[in-house]
Protein backbone atom coordinates (compact mmCIF):
# COMPACT_ATOMS: atom_id res chain seq x y z
CA UNK A 1 0.00 0.00 0.00
CA UNK A 2 1.39 3.38 -0.99
CA UNK A 3 0.17 6.42 0.87
CA UNK A 4 -0.46 9.43 -1.33
CA UNK A 5 1.75 12.49 -0.82
CA UNK A 6 -1.03 14.64 0.51
CA UNK A 7 -1.83 12.02 3.15
CA UNK A 8 1.68 11.78 4.60
CA UNK A 9 2.73 13.76 7.64
CA UNK A 10 6.03 15.17 8.84
CA UNK A 11 7.61 14.59 12.27
CA UNK A 12 5.71 17.63 13.58
CA UNK A 13 2.37 15.99 12.72
CA UNK A 14 1.68 18.39 9.86
CA UNK A 15 1.36 17.88 6.10
CA UNK A 16 4.82 16.99 4.79
CA UNK A 17 6.64 19.74 2.89
CA UNK A 18 8.72 19.25 -0.23
CA UNK A 19 12.37 18.42 0.46
CA UNK A 20 13.89 19.25 -2.94
CA UNK A 21 12.94 19.47 -6.59
CA UNK A 22 16.38 20.69 -7.71
CA UNK A 23 17.83 18.14 -7.52
CA UNK A 24 14.70 15.98 -7.54
CA UNK A 25 14.68 13.71 -4.50
CA UNK A 26 12.57 11.09 -2.76
CA UNK A 27 11.85 7.42 -3.33
CA UNK A 28 9.25 8.42 -5.94
CA UNK A 29 11.45 11.26 -7.31
CA UNK A 30 8.63 13.67 -6.58
CA UNK A 31 10.50 15.99 -4.22
CA UNK A 32 9.04 14.50 -1.02
CA UNK A 33 10.52 12.14 1.59
CA UNK A 34 7.48 9.92 1.42
CA UNK A 35 7.46 6.49 3.00
CA UNK A 36 6.73 3.41 0.95
CA UNK A 37 6.98 -0.16 2.23
CA UNK A 38 8.81 -1.11 -0.98
CA UNK A 39 11.62 1.36 -0.22
CA UNK A 40 14.18 -0.87 1.47
CA UNK A 41 16.33 2.16 2.29
CA UNK A 42 13.49 4.14 3.87
CA UNK A 43 14.42 7.48 2.23
CA UNK A 44 12.29 9.38 4.74
CA UNK A 45 14.60 11.93 6.36
CA UNK A 46 15.18 15.26 4.61
CA UNK A 47 18.70 16.53 5.20
CA UNK A 48 20.89 19.42 4.15
CA UNK A 49 24.02 17.99 2.61
CA UNK A 50 27.43 19.03 3.87
CA UNK A 51 30.86 18.02 2.60
CA UNK A 52 31.63 15.90 5.66
CA UNK A 53 28.48 13.81 5.28
CA UNK A 54 28.90 13.45 1.51
CA UNK A 55 32.46 12.18 1.95
CA UNK A 56 31.31 9.91 4.78
CA UNK A 57 28.48 8.44 2.71
CA UNK A 58 30.90 7.78 -0.15
CA UNK A 59 33.31 6.05 2.25
CA UNK A 60 30.41 3.84 3.35
CA UNK A 61 29.71 2.76 -0.24
CA UNK A 62 27.02 5.26 -1.24
CA UNK A 63 28.54 7.88 -3.54
CA UNK A 64 26.15 10.82 -3.62
CA UNK A 65 28.76 13.17 -5.09
CA UNK A 66 29.45 11.71 -8.53
CA UNK A 67 26.86 12.51 -11.21
CA UNK A 68 25.16 9.51 -12.82
CA UNK A 69 23.43 10.79 -15.96
CA UNK A 70 22.01 7.35 -16.77
CA UNK A 71 19.82 7.76 -13.66
CA UNK A 72 19.31 11.52 -14.17
CA UNK A 73 21.31 12.04 -10.97
CA UNK A 74 23.32 15.28 -11.01
CA UNK A 75 25.46 14.47 -7.97
CA UNK A 76 25.03 16.35 -4.71
CA UNK A 77 26.99 19.22 -3.24
CA UNK A 78 27.04 21.07 0.05
CA UNK A 79 23.74 22.85 0.66
CA UNK A 80 21.59 20.50 -1.43
CA UNK A 81 18.51 19.03 0.25
CA UNK A 82 18.09 15.26 -0.11
CA UNK A 83 15.94 12.44 1.25
CA UNK A 84 18.52 10.07 2.70
CA UNK A 85 18.16 6.56 4.07
CA UNK A 86 17.16 6.62 7.70
CA UNK A 87 19.71 3.96 8.66
CA UNK A 88 22.53 5.97 7.01
CA UNK A 89 21.54 9.03 9.03
CA UNK A 90 21.50 6.99 12.25
CA UNK A 91 24.90 5.50 11.37
CA UNK A 92 26.29 8.98 10.65
CA UNK A 93 24.84 10.15 13.97
CA UNK A 94 26.77 7.44 15.83
CA UNK A 95 29.92 8.44 13.93
CA UNK A 96 29.45 12.16 14.67
CA UNK A 97 28.71 13.15 11.05
CA UNK A 98 24.92 13.37 10.83
CA UNK A 99 23.72 16.17 8.53
CA UNK A 100 21.15 18.76 9.55
CA UNK A 101 17.48 17.75 9.26
CA UNK A 102 14.56 19.71 7.82
CA UNK A 103 11.78 18.68 10.20
CA UNK A 104 8.94 20.02 8.04
CA UNK A 105 10.06 17.72 5.20
CA UNK A 106 10.99 14.63 7.26
CA UNK A 107 8.42 11.84 7.30
CA UNK A 108 6.67 10.95 10.54
CA UNK A 109 7.80 7.30 10.16
CA UNK A 110 11.25 8.46 11.30
CA UNK A 111 9.81 8.83 14.81
CA UNK A 112 9.54 5.04 15.01
CA UNK A 113 13.33 4.91 15.52
CA UNK A 114 14.54 8.45 16.28
CA UNK A 115 13.02 10.75 18.89
CA UNK A 116 11.75 14.19 17.97
CA UNK A 117 14.08 15.58 20.64
CA UNK A 118 17.11 14.04 18.89
CA UNK A 119 15.93 15.33 15.51
CA UNK A 120 15.54 18.81 16.96
CA UNK A 121 19.21 18.70 18.04
CA UNK A 122 20.04 18.43 14.33
CA UNK A 123 17.34 20.75 13.04
CA UNK A 124 18.30 22.94 10.12
CA UNK A 125 17.51 26.52 10.99
CA UNK A 126 16.23 28.40 7.97
CA UNK A 127 17.53 31.93 8.14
Amino acid sequence: MTIKNQDQLNVLGEKIDVCSCAPMTGWFRDGFCNYDKNDGGNHSICCVMDDNFLKYSKSQGNDLITPMPIYSFPGLKEGDHWCICLDRWKQALLDGLAPKVILESTNIVVLESVSLEKLKEYQFNKK
